[in-house]
């Protein structure tokens, strides 16, 4: 199974209703794709999520299409910042270790 664990920091806290509107966008996706489950945290600017995949074919044909797709597209609109890692795990680790993880990875930055 593969384990993808997503960091985003917003360029400003008021971008958060149009995070919003793209993750409601997002979670509808996931409910019909896939996805063996999906863990979500976030506060002021600074957002994760970890999604569950049971191969690596579902994990990109998710990813590259529909709202996911569409958000990605615009991301530098909101984000300063962006890291996603994919991991091999049959579980979620806590979040301790996933923002361990993703400390590793380089990011996507936006002006």
């Amino acid at each position: 199974m593969k384990v993808t664990i997503t960091y985003l920091e917003l360029k400003s806290p008021f971008l958060f209703f149009k995070l919003s509107k793209q993750a409601l966008a997002i979670t509808r996706q996931i409910k019909k794709s896939n996805c063996l489950g999906m863990r979500k945290k976030g506060v002021w600017t600074k957002h994760y999520t970890m999604t569950m995949w049971p191969d690596e074919k579902s994990l990109k044909e998710f990813s590259k299409s529909g709202a996911h797709f569409q958000s990605m597209k615009k991301s530098g609109q909101i984000a300063k910042e962006i890291k996603t890692l994919t991991i091999d795990s049959d579980k979620f680790p806590d979040w301790k270790t996933a923002k361990e993880i993703l400390k590793n990875s380089k990011p996507l930055t936006f002006p």
